[in-house]
């Protein structure tokens, strides 16, 4: 967790440049792709546990289910942050309906 990188600040400035409809809009797309990680990554981890308890599923498999939960997690991470900055720039945390609550979107 050390310093701020380059692209990090230039993401802040390019948020603080946008206007706040602009923002809101970037953010609610942001949060619907948080969901939709987090929904993909809770499988991933289903299907390791699953794969753990089951002594049949060898080590090599076990693993690759691993790094691939792994990997989520750091992706999930990344985005997690980019959403904050997102967050932070607007100001507020913006309504979103639950994704099966919209109507006509996407």
């Amino acid at each position: 967790m050390g310093g701020v990188d380059s692209s990090e600040n230039d993401r802040r400035l390019r948020y603080r440049s946008m206007s706040k409809p602009e923002l809101e809009t970037l953010a609610i797309a942001s949060i619907h792709e948080h969901r939709r990680l987090l929904a993909a990554d809770e499988i991933v981890y289903e299907e390791w546990t699953r794969a753990n308890d089951d002594p049949t599923v060898t080590a090599s498999v076990l693993r690759s289910l691993q790094d691939e939960y792994l990997a989520r997690q750091k992706d999930s991470e990344a985005q997690q942050q980019e959403l904050s900055e997102i967050i932070d720039a607007l100001g507020y945390v913006p309504e979103v309906p639950v994704d099966g609550d919209e109507a006509g979107s996407e």
